[in-house]
């Protein structure tokens, strides 16, 4: 099993005509060989001469093809981040690309692909272990064969760098072909231990004790690779059946943990018999609990036009419920019943979200009946949704709706108890995983004792801040319920009398929030001072403000980049087939007074805070002054209002994959600028950038399904 895992140490020997990458630690591996400036691959049984430079790397990411050539990232540095029963886990801190050309040829859109795939990967929280499966969680993991090698066994959800992978997979399994189409001959099991599965996401490892009794407690959030991207430009469901912003959280208990070293303790007095404080050598149990989240699965996304509430639309539901009963399928296949836990408001403008996603609940639930449960305080605290006779595989779905806002308004936070007093009976059925590892075995196969038999897919609107705090809610009631199995809690106890647990519980699961939140919103969550406090803070309502600020001004002007990354990075676009020509790609093509206006807005606010600084002579005349202000706080309020109101020529678009709504509201935007009295005449219909011409660039860039 050893010889098909990861190399914890590869040297690279850099040469004119060749990369080769050997195991210092594995004399006896073949030689993996990227020919320069082909990209072709081959191993090598030994050792190649001729290179100028040697260099020690943590693990390949991946070779990704560009528009005038091709890279090898490698992990130059990654930190330590515990260990997951013995297993160290380690953060992606550094990277590096390596060029396939010996003098690589400047381009203005290869160094903007450059620039785009670095910044991922700088911001991105990335995570890898040579010997552990991070992209499963221990309930599939038990049923794993783990004599295959570690890329075989990744889920293909969460198998964050597959799409950079594939031309060692296509090397390792004999589907791939040289530059000169020739096939690879055959199964290639030397490449095994070049192949580094990556997860992004979350992981947090944290030693410690409730009451006295020692643990491990590690929380996971697994980002699927599917349908990635950033808030406003990702939403809903595609055609295949994947989310945006789909998540899976593993919350995992382990005692008798016999690690060593960071996130490890020695095994001791801790458990026998399924109790915490046996005697030495008792066996290793593992306990873990899984929900997920992601957006709501019909056709709708938020159109940016800077206001501060974008543009909702929303697509017939029927249109899409031949993806959503893809997602569910899958879905169902994997967790098996799937309790919909759906928090958007049920009034206002997240109505129609709502409505739709109850709508397709119906559509794909055979004979449904409806209920509702409500107090005096609110018009309606819960609505469910039951199959009405179990005749189809869709009748394992259990819709419950909870108007988070509505119940919770007036900082009553402790109103969203309602939500597990009303999924208590769900959370009692679905259990937990629990698995126990035998001594003696050196596989380190869990021995299943108990299995999580349904999952909770808990979604809002950006499935962040209100998503996050249920989702904490409902790890708090399951920790519970293991630690009282476990002996360590009495019946009625609560993990929350412990306080040093239960400060870390709090902290991980708001870290937990922030993390998944920057990844999709560009900022950390709201309400976390809730998570970490169990109650609302001045500061934290400071903070909230501070971040809804800041995700207005990243999702109008800095997302689109973002998105080209994740598209880029993730195979959604591929540059070697886009004919672009000799036409920059990211060059700005708007009509030349439209691109002038943010400048004419800043010169009226440089003008007039001059005018207002500048000392003035006891006897200077103020009047002509008073005009000149004038005139430039006129300039700068117009410029302000056009801006404002043609938000759509403002937005900072993906360039990389068209958006048919972007399309759209652009083509809209420079009619109604045409039509103005001011500048309409000096927008040339024929003007370089004029019609859609910003966007046509899209069309070069058709998203492309892996």
């Amino acid at each position: 099993m050893s010889s098909s895992l990861p190399f914890r140490d590869i040297n690279v020997h850099a040469s004119a005509s060749h990369y080769a990458f050997t195991s210092p630690s594995a004399q006896w591996a073949p030689t993996l060989v990227v020919d320069r400036p082909s990209g072709d691959l081959r191993l090598n049984d030994g050792s190649l001469l001729g290179a100028k430079r040697v260099s020690s790397i943590a693990g390949i990411l991946g070779i990704i093809k560009l528009r005038l050539d091709k890279y090898i990232i490698v992990v130059t540095k990654a930190q330590p981040m515990g260990r997951l029963r013995g297993h160290m886990v380690y953060k992606v801190i550094a990277t590096e690309f390596l060029p396939l050309r010996e003098r690589p040829l400047h381009d203005a859109d290869e160094d903007i692909y450059l620039a785009l795939l670095k910044d991922l990967l700088k911001t991105g929280p990335m995570f890898f272990s040579y010997s552990f499966d991070l992209t499963n969680s221990f309930q599939r993991q038990a049923h794993a064969d783990l004599h295959a090698p570690l890329w075989k066994r990744a889920d293909d959800r969460f198998f964050w760098n597959r799409f950079i992978q594939t031309d060692l997979i296509d090397f390792r399994t004999g589907d791939g072909s040289d530059s000169g189409g020739k096939h690879y001959g055959g199964q290639q099991p030397g490449v095994d231990p070049y192949i580094l599965p990556v997860m992004f996401g979350m992981m947090r490892i944290t030693t410690t004790r409730v009451n006295a009794s020692p643990l491990t407690f590690i929380l996971i959030t697994r980002r699927s690779r599917y349908r990635a991207g950033t808030r406003y430009f990702s939403r809903g469901i595609d055609e295949q059946g994947h989310v945006s912003n789909y998540n899976e959280t593993e919350q995992v208990l382990i005692v008798n943990d016999a690690s060593e070293g960071l996130g490890g303790f020695a095994r001791g007095d801790t458990s026998q018999n399924g109790k915490v404080g046996g005697s030495a050598g008792a066996e290793v149990q593992v306990l873990s609990y899984v929900q997920t989240r992601g957006s709501v699965p019909v056709y709708w996304t938020e159109v940016n036009n800077l206001h501060y509430t974008p543009r909702l639309q929303i697509r017939g539901v029927d249109a899409a419920v031949a993806a959503a009963r893809a997602h569910f399928d899958e879905q169902i296949t994997i967790y098996g019943d799937n309790y919909l836990v759906n928090l958007v408001n049920q009034k206002g403008r997240e109505a129609r979200v709502k409505a739709a996603y109850e709508q397709m609940i119906r559509t794909l639930v055979s004979s449904p009946s409806e209920g509702k449960k409500g107090d005096r305080v609110s018009d309606e605290k819960l609505h469910t949704m039951e199959a009405g006779r179990k005749i189809q595989e869709f009748d394992r779905l259990h819709y419950v709706y909870f108007d988070f806002h509505n119940e919770t308004k007036g900082m009553k936070w402790h109103r969203a108890q309602l939500l597990l007093d009303q999924l208590d009976d769900a959370l009692v059925r679905q259990q937990y995983f629990r698995g126990v590892e035998m001594p003696g075995d050196p596989s380190g196969q869990l021995e299943v004792r108990n299995r999580q038999t349904s999952v909770i897919r808990t979604n809002c609107m950006d499935c962040l801040d209100r998503t996050n705090l249920v989702q904490s809610m409902l790890a708090r009631w399951t920790i519970d319920r293991m630690l009282r199995d476990l002996g360590v809690l009495r019946s009625g106890e609560s993990a929350s009398g412990d306080p040093g647990f239960e400060a870390m519980l709090r902290n991980v699961w708001a870290d937990n929030a922030d993390v998944v939140s920057r990844s999709y919103s560009g900022t950390g969550a709201l309400k976390t001072d809730f998570t970490r406090t169990g109650k609302r803070t001045r500061q934290g309502m400071l903070q909230d403000l501070n971040n809804s600020i800041t995700r207005y001004l990243r999702n109008n002007f800095l997302d689109g980049p973002r998105q080209d990354g994740f598209d880029l990075f993730l195979g959604a676009y591929l540059p070697s087939t886009s004919n672009t020509g000799s036409t920059l790609l990211f060059a700005d093509r708007r009509p030349l007074l439209i691109q002038a206006i943010p400048y004419l807005l800043a010169a009226s606010v440089f003008m007039v805070f001059v005018a207002t600084v500048t000392p003035r002579l006891p006897d200077a005349a103020t009047l002509p002054l008073r005009i000149f202000v004038i005139i430039w706080v006129l300039v700068g309020l117009w410029s302000l209002n056009f801006i404002y109101g043609h938000g759509m020529l403002y937005v900072n678009w993906p360039k990389l994959n068209p958006l048919p709504w972007a399309m759209d509201g652009y083509n809209e935007a420079i009619s109604s600028v045409r039509k103005d009295k001011v500048v309409g005449q000096l927008v040339n219909r024929h003007e370089r950038g004029a019609s859609n011409a910003r966007l046509s660039h899209l069309e070069e860039g058709k998203k492309r399904i892996e």
